[in-house]
């Protein structure tokens, strides 16, 4: 079956008790067993859940993996990757990581004794030279939040490979409908299903997908074991989402890219970070390794006064954190999304007081270019 007819239909058959079209909510914590020993494939909720089993079944089958596993947020699915290492394990990280992920790494896990290089891993020899004897992962976003910056997957991959290594890609900002990290080389996949993949701003949710059945087991341990699973009705929410997916993103990305020429083109702009234009120093990369480019963009106005000044008159577009809604999202990266990477880290990677990213949505592009010129016009 072809991509939007899985997000409809995978891991999502008929209930066979009424014929309901529908994936049920099971809201339930435990399950009557008929004998002991003897039960239908559930006996405790945290351990599994028929509406969370059917996402995971779906996810897999959309990122072209063999399993999938649902947890109750990106980063409750990222903290339990991180899991699978041991005291002295080394993981590459892209240094233009996500806050969150740079927080858990840096605060929370390098305490435990894990080590974390943080490298741009748009360069595959700077990638190379920072591997280790005791490398065991190397965790790539790609495109970078926020400046969009690509990774070669394929490039990383070969590179693992080498060295015993295993890559992980966070997948958030281009959901499976756009790129497809496994297919790539990848062995493991991780979404923030909050975002594109839920698509309604209504639900809060993770996962893993991997492509091997004994990294698959070690997921599920640690996914049982440290329990944050995902709920029923946030699975159910995801399920609901994805089935739109395919629609969703087709608009996102010719929204994002008419939004981005607008943005290239506007006097009081200074930078825009799009892998849709031809100006992004990785755009044949883009073409590459993408089906399309998304709705994700980030822009400088040159000052944290000029950042204000739009984020405050904007009207259509929402002043808030996270993204992949089906409403435009505004924010303000210094501040709100990286406000955890210290001043000169976000400092040298591009990340300055006057940069603005959106999360383009899939309204009238006309109303969102028009709300966006509005605002820029503040700039004194």
């Amino acid at each position: 079956m072809r991509f939007d007819t899985r997000a409809i239909h995978a891991g999502q058959d008929p209930d066979p008790s009424t014929g309901a079209v529908t994936v049920p909510i099971y809201q339930t914590s435990t399950y009557v067993q008929e004998g002991l020993g003897q039960h239908k494939g559930y006996e405790y909720a945290r351990t599994g859940n028929p509406t969370r089993a059917a996402l995971e079944s779906c996810m897999a089958s959309l990122e072209s993996g063999s399993h999938g596993v649902c947890f109750a947020s990106g980063m409750a699915a990222i903290t339990t990757l991180a899991m699978l290492l041991s005291a002295g394990d080394h993981t590459i990280v892209s240094d233009n990581t996500y806050g969150g992920t740079f927080r858990v790494f840096d605060k929370v896990m390098r305490r435990l004794g894990l080590e974390f290089s943080y490298v741009d891993t748009s360069d595959p020899e700077l990638v190379r030279a920072a591997m280790r004897p005791s490398t065991k992962m190397i965790f790539v976003e790609t495109p970078t939040n926020p400046v969009m910056r690509l990774t070669d997957i394929a490039a990383m991959s070969e590179i693992a490979r080498e060295r015993g290594a295993i890559v992980a890609v966070d997948n958030t900002f281009m959901s499976p409908f756009f790129q497809r990290p496994i297919e790539q080389g990848a062995d493991v996949v991780v979404h923030s299903t909050t975002k594109y993949l839920n698509g309604h701003s209504d639900g809060v949710g993770g996962a893993i997908v991997v492509n091997d059945a004994d990294l698959a087991d070690r997921l599920y341990f640690l996914q049982n074991a440290a329990g944050a699973i995902l709920s029923p009705m946030d699975s159910f929410l995801v399920l609901r989402g994805i089935k739109t997916l395919g629609l969703r993103m087709r608009q996102h990305d010719s929204n994002g890219r008419k939004v981005a020429s607008f943005l290239s083109e506007h006097p009081k702009v200074q930078s825009v970070y799009y892998p849709g234009l031809a100006s992004h120093p990785q755009h044949v990369l883009a073409l590459r390794q993408m089906s399309g480019f998304g709705g994700m963009i980030a822009f400088e106005t040159g000052s944290l006064e000029n950042a204000r000044a739009v984020l405050e008159a904007v009207q259509l577009c929402a002043l808030a954190e996270s993204l992949g809604g089906v409403e435009t999202l505004i924010c303000h990266p210094a501040s709100m999304t990286h406000a955890s990477v210290p001043p000169a880290d976000r400092e040298r990677l591009g990340i300055s007081d006057g940069m603005v990213r959106i999360s383009v949505g899939i309204e009238d592009v006309d109303d969102i270019v028009e709300d966006i010129d509005r605002a820029l016009s503040a700039i004194a």
